[in-house]
C-alpha cells in the first residue's frame, strides 16, 4: 500500500477529497450534526495513516495544495461581508462588544482550565490563542513560548467542535438574531465555525467572518497578559 502510494504525488488530496464526499453525502441524508464530513473525514484520514503505517510528513506532502488553498478560502470570506456591509456598520458598537466578550470569556476559560489542570508554562500558553485562525494563533503560541503544534492542533479541534455544535446551541439557547448567532460561531470557533455559520445564512456568514479577523487581532493584543497570569 505504501509503495502504491509513493508513486502518486497527490494521493493525499485524492483520498481527502474522497472520504469529504462521501461523509458530506452522508450527512444531507441523514441531516445530523454529528455526521460533519469535517471530523468524520478527519478521523477516517488518521486511521487509515495508522493502519498503512504512512508518516504524517507523507501525507502532508501529498496534500500540500489543500493547505495552500485555505488562503484564498479565507480571503473568499470577504465576499459576504461586502455584501452585509450596511447591516454590519449599524451595529459596529454591539459588533465590537461581542467580539470582545468572546475573546475574553475564551482566554479566561483557557487560563482557568491550564491552571486546573497544572499545566507546565509552555503547555498552557499554547491554549490561550485557541480560538482564533491558525496562521495567528500559531505565532502568537511561538511569541510567547508555547508549542505551535500543539496550537494549531487545539485550534482544528476548537474549530471542528464549532461546527458540529453551533446549530444546536444556537438552538438551545434561543440565539435567533443572525447577528449575534454570527458573532459567537465566528469569535468561538473561526473559519471551520464560519463555514458552517454560511450554510445557517448569508448575515450569520457574513458577520461570523468578520469576528475572525477582529477576534484574532484582540486575542494577540490580550494573550501576553493573560500569559503573565500564568
Amino acid at each position: 500500500m505504501r509503495e502504491m502510494l509513493e508513486s502518486s504525488q497527490v494521493w493525499g488530496i485524492f483520498f481527502t477529497l474522497v472520504f469529504y464526499a462521501i461523509f458530506w453525502l452522508l450527512q444531507k441524508r441523514i441531516r445530523s450534526s454529528l455526521c460533519n464530513p469535517l471530523l468524520l473525514t478527519t478521523i477516517v484520514m488518521i486511521l487509515f495513516l495508522t493502519g498503512a503505517g504512512i508518516p504524517y510528513t507523507d501525507y502532508k506532502g501529498s496534500s500540500s495544495l489543500l493547505s495552500w488553498l485555505l488562503l484564498p478560502a479565507t480571503v473568499s470570506l470577504a465576499i459576504p461581508l461586502y455584501e452585509q456591509w450596511d447591516l454590519l456598520r449599524r451595529n459596529v458598537v454591539a459588533i465590537l462588544t461581542g467580539i470582545f466578550s468572546g475573546v475574553v470569556t475564551s482566554l479566561l476559560c483557557a487560563l482557568l482550565l491550564t491552571k486546573l489542570f497544572h499545566l507546565p508554562a509552555d503547555q498552557a500558553v499554547s491554549f490561550l490563542p485557541k480560538s482564533v485562525t491558525t496562521a495567528i494563533g500559531a505565532d502568537v503560541s511561538a511569541e510567547l513560548g508555547g508549542i505551535p503544534s500543539l496550537t494549531i492542533v487545539l485550534i482544528i479541534l476548537t474549530g471542528i467542535v464549532g461546527n458540529v455544535l453551533a446549530p444546536s446551541l444556537c438552538h438551545i439557547l434561543r440565539l435567533r438574531n443572525p447577528i449575534s448567532r454570527g458573532l459567537a460561531i465566528g469569535t468561538a470557533s473561526h473559519a471551520i465555525g464560519t463555514a458552517k455559520a454560511m450554510e445557517m445564512g448569508e448575515t450569520e456568514g457574513a458577520v461570523s467572518g468578520l469576528a475572525i479577523a477582529v477576534a484574532g487581532i484582540m486575542t494577540a493584543l490580550l494573550c501576553p497578559l493573560f500569559a503573565a497570569l500564568l
